[in-house]
């Protein structure tokens, strides 16, 4: 049998180990270099409130495939569970996203769904053709006051680059609603595990095949020559040492708090000016309703640009970044008998039923095609 190392015990990594495993063709090691499985989906029960705690920040499983959300199912079970975000501005807490309550509140008025996209359409800045940045982007969107309130200060710190330096293309992914539809998300499907999410990642890896070693970290000098293909989904740039220039991510802190009774009423909160050092709160008790809890436990998360030793959370992608991030790629395909996946491996960021779906469909081509004509990277890796 041939012998597959895995390195990373998240999605990716979990989900091709089982797979492959199932063929009955695979021995599999799994690497992770922290003390637990399941990346940053990670989940536990928080020791002094007995509250389910997402330990990397908010995970609130979305898709609109329907291959999915069944394929999860099969996995563990989840509960309904709409994310309702609230944003505290400098005039006062409206919802997010921007919808037809948060136009009315924010503005003191009473439109009706057109009234209200014929008002927004007049604030919009219509000199900026073509926008460029993310700045340019608010502006010609949803004009001045919105993008200063809203978005300006959240991004400041969420980036640490002002939103005249980073691309359009991000707040292209937050909708203006002219309806009171407050769902963060449109997916189809949405959802929390009922047990959290560390359940799915044991029951992925409950297999004779598959061995795991927790606080491992891989080198290819001593892993990759022990293993006849590996699968990989650390950061592409560690993987090559770092040869040619380190990647930038953003990380995130956590200043954990508790007490009695609950906070803020609602599990996450936007805090969007920029002289409040933190981003958001988030209220981990309220991702669980089905449970009671007489004590609360919230966290403020802070951003900040990844450091040696920090998690890396959020590829920044700018321009310097894709640069090198093209010249790793070149060193990818030429290496021999290994899969770059995820988040960290393909340096993009990826919702939770997109690393599900090519870690799925790598596994497929896997299942068909010899071992030399495996994919380096998913199909629908973008550049």
């Amino acid at each position: 049998m041939k012998k597959i190392g895995v390195i990373g015990s998240g999605f990716s990594g979990c989900i091709i180990a089982n797979e492959l495993a199932k063929t009955g063709k695979y021995i599999i090691d799994i690497y992770e270099a922290r003390h637990h499985i399941g990346g940053n989906c990670y989940t536990e029960k928080d020791p002094e409130t007995g509250v389910m705690v997402h330990a990397y920040g908010p995970h609130i499983f979305n898709t609109s495939k329907k291959d999915i959300w069944d394929y999860v199912n099969t996995l563990t079970s989840f509960k309904p569970y709409i994310n309702r975000v609230k944003a505290v501005t400098d005039k006062g807490i409206f919802p997010l996203p921007i919808n037809l309550r948060t136009i009315n509140l924010f503005f003191g008025e009473n439109f009706t769904p057109a009234e209200a996209e014929t008002f927004i359409d007049s604030l919009a800045d219509k000199t900026i053709a073509d926008p460029q940045s993310f700045e340019e982007q608010a502006l010609r969107f949803v004009g001045k006051a919105l993008y200063e309130n809203f978005f300006k200060g959240y991004t400041l710190k969420q980036w640490g680059i002002h939103p005249q330096h980073l691309p359009a293309s991000i707040l292209k992914r937050l909708p203006v609603r002219f309806t009171d539809d407050d769902n963060y998300y449109n997916s189809t499907y949405q959802g929390i595990p009922t047990s959290g999410y560390t359940p799915i990642f044991q029951k992925l890896l409950d297999h004779p095949h598959i061995t795991l070693h927790l606080n491992k970290k891989f080198t290819r000098q001593t892993h990759g020559a022990a293993h006849d293909y590996i699968f990989y989904s650390g950061p592409i740039d560690a993987y090559f040492d770092y040869k040619i220039g380190k990647l930038q991510y953003r990380t995130l802190r956590f200043e954990r708090h508790t007490q009695e009774g609950s906070f803020q009423g609602s599990a996450v909160v936007n805090y969007c000016q920029q002289e409040i050092p933190y981003t958001r709160i988030s209220e981990h008790k309220f991702f669980t309703p089905w449970e009671h809890h007489t004590q609360t436990v919230y966290f403020k998360e802070y951003s900040s640009l990844a450091q040696d030793n920090d998690t890396p959370y959020y590829p920044i992608r700018l321009l310097d970044d894709k640069a090198l991030l093209e010249a790793y790629e070149k060193l990818a395909v030429e290496e021999k008998k290994v899969s770059f996946m995820g988040r960290l491996g393909t340096y993009r960021y990826l919702d939770m039923d997109v690393v599900i779906a090519e870690s799925l469909d790598i596994a497929s081509k896997c299942a068909t095609l010899p071992m030399e004509q495996w994919p380096t990277f998913p199909q629908s890796t973008s550049k």
